[in-house]
């Protein structure tokens, strides 16, 4: 075992190398490459996507809400997966508010591809803004 004791010169130098000399290690891409997106990240997107696409159609309507993310619902005690579990929650406030949440791991684990995780986000946004303005689904995207 070899130990190092560093003189005054050296304690306050800024360490440019790793121990061995192959220098330090570094993102293996740069970060505005797809690659280094996190599946968070793209689900994030998937949603933002849903929402501007409905946005088109029901600018008005849809000013006063407020689209979120959570990684998983809230489950009270006493239920379990066969009750089902959700993919997303509609919150009314009193002052007109309205937020609809969507959550992620949920659209993850019953998808198995990103295309099929795109469309499952997409019907379940259309799904809660349906339910907001009182409309069918097909009603709120007849394109869908």
């Amino acid at each position: 075992m070899r130990h190092l004791h560093l003189n005054q010169s050296q304690t306050g130098r800024v360490r440019r190398r790793d121990r061995r000399g192959r220098g330090i290690r570094g993102p293996l891409t740069p970060p505005e490459l797809p690659v280094t997106r996190s599946r968070a990240q793209v689900f994030d997107d998937l949603v933002l996507d849903a929402v501007e696409r409905l946005e088109r159609l029901w600018a008005r309507e849809l000013a006063n809400v407020e689209f979120l993310v959570e990684d998983v619902p809230k489950v009270p005690r006493g239920v379990t997966a066969e009750d089902g579990i959700p993919f997303s929650r509609l919150e009314t406030a009193r002052s007109g508010r309205a937020r609809i949440i969507v959550y992620r791991r949920p659209v993850e684990i019953r998808t198995k591809d990103p295309e099929e995780m795109a469309l499952l986000v997409y019907d379940t946004v259309v799904e809660e803004v349906a339910n907001l303005l009182g409309l069918e689904p097909e009603t709120v995207d007849p394109e869908a």
